[in-house]
């Protein structure tokens, strides 16, 4: 069994089918595998229905040369609990898309495709509007369904030690979706045709786009590809993309820069001091930031949104950095700086643990396989894509280009409280993958749970949703204590005539068919008074309308 976790009353918001915000708190009961698996989300957009303040005007931004305060909201409160995260977190992602990158439209009216041991297609339509791209796929040694890595561009972390470790490479042209070359004013490739050649959203965010397609299709064709289990790489430029496709899409569940310079990891504030390459270069240079940045590139200090706010954006799920100390035009000192100051959310998360920054490198040639990245790349695949490992996160920075967080800052860190105990936002741990996978088309949102009622006192309840399609089913199981503590549970439940248990998580099952048991394993039995926890199954059949009854031990 895994140590366990301190306390870290972590808490994820999911927009479930019905459009219902929810809160998950992992807390002393969680192993530290088991908690990596549920940092990724079952949507892109968490904060979808958070009810944000206007934003501010351009004209009316002060100066601020200190980097904004992460956990101020836009009405200048604070946040006080780890719940009041989700909210934030969008506050600074409709600043950044202002701000900085364009908007990243939500998903298209239709996204559809196909996945194939070597490649999957995506055709996108949306208002009279259509486009197409594809992407190559190396699958590793084994039994699939994989995890896999998104390689932008064909420049990003050892394809080889990725599959060694057990994850597929997804080969993803990011050019085929938004073109480099391309003046903002005509802007080419499968996004454009969509949301059209003058569209103000810049490339990075388009290639961001792009990817959340990919996840799209594989989430409706899990047979080769999991889609719970997604990372994603680049170098250089593409390391930029690989940067901004983490922070905007919470699906994703290990997001991994390399050397991304400008535009990408480093603080837009620190880049003029350090003579990395200038804010007007990149956004001459490309059209990577959004049309709205270009009035902010000799003045950074106006913008309300810095990078060290997009490190945020992906907590509390898995950030390996990778940098270069030997190469000053890459930002490597403000890119720390980016990591030191997001770091700063994953610990008030109590995800401390998730978020890696590495420039202790010897190897100054620009993206290079180093070989210092190799065990930490494996190690952070392991956690958070296969979730078989536990593996700290490290903060390895060159003295050669070590930042200084106190220097930019003039916030403090709070001690966030803990929200209240629901339904986690994730899909079941996978360390025991499912023997079989749903049918390629999409299956339909889990129905409202059934519920045994109110939790007597000293006792526990239970409910269960179900997500089915023809010919199978998941379930997802909910244990909450009642007034007093529990130090064990069992779900006992009847499944209908034909309907077979195939594979289970964070529970110890007795029986597959007909009146089945599933008792906690040693990680969950103990909860609080009040307090839930989850565990599931898979079957096949058809699922009916179990009615589960909960006995505390």
């Amino acid at each position: 069994m895994h140590p366990r976790l301190r306390t870290i009353a972590l808490a994820v918001a999911v927009l479930l089918a019905g459009g219902t915000a929810v809160a998950s708190v992992l807390d002393a009961t969680t192993s530290p595998a088991d908690a990596a698996a549920v940092l990724a989300s079952t949507v892109e957009n968490e904060g979808a229905t958070c009810a944000v303040p206007a934003l501010p005007d351009a004209g009316s931004l002060p100066t601020n040369a200190r980097l904004p305060d992460p956990f101020r909201r836009l009405d200048n409160s604070r946040i006080t609990t780890t719940g009041d995260w989700r909210c934030r977190r969008e506050e600074i992602k409709r600043l950044a898309e202002k701000f900085v990158y364009g908007e990243k439209p939500a998903k298209p009216q239709s996204v559809t495709g196909t996945v194939s041991s070597s490649g999957i297609t995506v055709n996108v339509s949306h208002n009279g509007r259509s486009s197409s791209f594809s992407a190559s796929v190396q699958l590793p040694s084994g039994t699939g369904p994989f995890p896999a890595v998104v390689v932008l561009g064909g420049f990003g972390a050892d394809t080889a030690a990725i599959r060694a470790a057990g994850a597929a490479v997804i080969s993803y042209d990011p050019y085929a979706v938004g073109r480099e070359g391309t003046p903002r004013t005509n802007k080419q490739g499968a996004f454009y045709s969509i949301y059209g050649n003058t569209s103000p959203t810049g490339l990075l965010m388009a290639w961001a786009w792009g990817v959340s397609r990919i996840i799209d299709v594989l989430e409706g064709n899990q047979t080769v590809l999991r889609a719970d289990a997604t990372g994603v790489t680049g170098c250089s430029r593409f390391g930029k993309g690989a940067f901004v496709v983490g922070a905007f899409d919470q699906r994703i569940a290990l997001t991994m820069p390399i050397e991304s310079g400008t535009a990408g990891v480093p603080i837009l504030r620190g880049v003029p001091g350090e003579g990395a390459q200038s804010l007007s270069s990149a956004y001459g240079e490309q059209p990577w930031f959004g049309d709205a940045f270009g009035s902010f590139t000799g003045s950074p200090n106006r913008l309300p949104v810095d990078t060290h706010e997009m490190v945020a954006m992906v907590a509390p799920r898995g950030l390996f950095v990778m940098d270069n100390p030997h190469i000053a035009n890459l930002g490597p000192r403000s890119a720390s700086v980016a990591a030191l100051g997001g770091a700063e959310v994953y610990r008030a998360l109590g995800a401390g643990d998730n978020i890696t920054y590495w420039s202790d490198v010897q190897d100054g040639s620009h993206c290079a396989n180093r070989p210092e990245w190799r065990t930490p790349l494996q190690q952070n695949i392991q956690k958070h894509l296969l979730r078989t490992g536990n593996a700290p996160g490290a903060m390895r920075i060159s003295s050669r280009a070590q930042g200084n967080l106190a220097e930019w800052r003039d916030w403090t860190t709070p001690s966030l409280g803990q929200s209240p105990s629901n339904p986690p936002s994730s899909q079941p741990p996978s360390s025991q993958p499912p023997s079989s996978q749903p049918p390629s088309s999409q299956p339909p949102s889990s129905g409202p749970p059934s519920s045994s009622g109110p939790p007597p006192v000293g006792g526990c309840a239970a409910s269960v949703s179900v997500n089915a399609w023809t010919g199978g089913f998941v379930a997802t199981v909910r244990v909450t204590a009642g007034a007093s503590p529990v130090d064990g549970w069992t779900v006992a439940m009847t499944l209908p005539a034909g309907a077979t248990i195939t594979n289970s998580w964070n529970t110890t099952r007795g029986g597959t068919t007909g009146a089945v048991t599933l008792s906690n394993v040693s990680y969950n039995g103990r909860l609080g008074a009040g307090q839930s926890t989850e565990f599931g199954f898979q079957g096949t059949g058809s699922p009916g309308n179990p009615a589960p009854t909960c006995t505390a031990s």
